[in-house]
């Protein structure tokens, strides 16, 4: 700012020399300020002795000083209506933000910075990340094949590829490429406390049955039976058709037990196709305990709805069947798919085969997780993935 000549104490002097008789040419000659400067003077000093025009200096200031802030103060409402909708959560977008606001607004970068609170060091800041082109290609397309995996599950299969990056840089790139998995429906939760079943940890201890319907392309309905090994959590069998009978059942579980051997009790819900008289027949022919869950508790069947979930979830949600041939391959790759291949959390993410082959390797003895890492049949979980021990209690 421009400092004045004369001090508001000096012009006042010198307008008491005009009122004294002093001639107006002759006080700008002698000031070198100009007649129409002294006329000015008297329009805005006229009459004021020294403490009066201090106070009308002071009342300046802060008007002007008030303006200014409520210039400033327009400015950031402004700039605020600019980013209004706008999430101002970590530092990308607030960097946006700021160029945003530079080149719509033309502030400066110190004044966008304060608006938006951040420093001026992050904005400037140039990230030095590598592209990692080829780790995000693959992991989008291991997402593609396995819509409904979360990032834990394509970690462990990117690890089995030989990949070597650590869970966090696998989750950042998960997100940053948009591959969130949407959930389909709320989570519900157990409420109170339940009494256990406790098996003998051995495969064919426990089977599972349950149904899973859906429908074909033309809208006629069908149905799967499924059977789980609640040990090795192996898929026994899979076996769609538009009507399975209780003689079906029998007929299905006889040809499974002279392949695999007999369960030693199997657990199923109460529907018409369990409780039915070739059921009863069957169970009392063949000698094996049969366990009806108590009605309206499915998560005393929980193992065999867990994998029902991940069926639904997985496959039959994903896929639009055509036939009852078509339902068939695809359902059998799934399921060879899901033992041989799927990483299972329960298992030290093992596929069901790999420990199956290890229960069986090691006598019958179940594996915690240290030991299953240490095992030659089951692979090892990576870095920063949990591994639960599997349980021996069930129902």
């Amino acid at each position: 700012m421009k400092k004045k000549r004369f001090t508001e104490e000096q012009i006042i002097g010198i307008l008491r020399e005009q009122e004294a008789g002093a001639k107006v040419a002759d006080l700008a000659r002698n000031y070198a300020v100009s007649e129409a400067t002294l006329y000015n003077w008297k329009a805005k000093f006229g009459g004021m002795d020294a403490s009066e025009a201090k106070r009308l200096k002071a009342l300046e200031d802060e008007n002007a000083n008030l303006k200014r802030l409520l210039a400033d103060q327009m400015l950031e409402a402004a700039a605020l209506r600019e980013l209004l909708g706008e999430k101002m959560v970590g530092p990308a977008v607030k960097r946006a933000a700021v160029a945003h606001l530079r080149a719509v607004m033309g502030l400066s970068e110190r004044r966008a910075c304060n608006i938006v609170a951040i420093d001026r060091t992050t904005v400037r800041y140039t990230p030095k990340r590598p592209a990692d082109r080829e780790l995000r290609e693959r992991l989008r397309e291991l997402a593609n094949a396995r819509r409904r995996f979360g990032y834990r599950r394509l970690f462990i299969l990117l690890r089995q590829e030989g990949e070597r990056s650590g869970k966090n840089r696998i989750y950042r790139l998960y997100r940053e490429e948009g591959l969130t998995v949407r959930k389909r429906r709320a989570r519900h939760r157990a409420v109170g406390t339940r009494a256990p079943i406790v098996v003998e940890p051995r495969p064919n201890a426990r089977w599972s049955l349950d149904f899973v319907h859906d429908q074909f392309a033309c809208g006629r309905r069908f149905r799967v039976l499924n059977i789980v090994d609640e040990v090795t959590r192996e898929c026994l069998a899979a076996i769609p058709d538009t009507s399975i009978s209780g003689k079906r059942v029998a007929r299905e579980l006889s040809t499974l037990i002279r392949g695999r051997g007999k369960p030693g009790v199997i657990v199923s819900d109460n529907g018409t196709e369990f409780t039915s008289n070739a059921i009863l027949s069957w169970v009392t022919k063949s000698k094996i305990e049969w366990h009806y869950i108590a009605p309206g508790k499915p998560m005393q069947n929980g193992f065999c709805e867990s994998f029902n979930g991940r069926m639904r979830d997985e496959l039959l949600n994903e896929t639009l069947f055509f036939s009852l041939d078509h339902a068939r391959e695809k359902i059998g790759a799934w399921v060879s798919d899901y033992n041989h291949r799927r990483p299972h959390s329960s298992l030290g993410y093992a596929t069901p085969a790999e420990y199956a082959a290890n229960l069986t390797a090691t006598g019958d003895r179940l594996r915690n997780p240290d030991q299953l890492r240490r095992s030659p049949v089951a692979p090892s979980a990576p870095s920063g993935v949990s591994t639960n021990g599997t349980l021996i209690a069930v129902g």
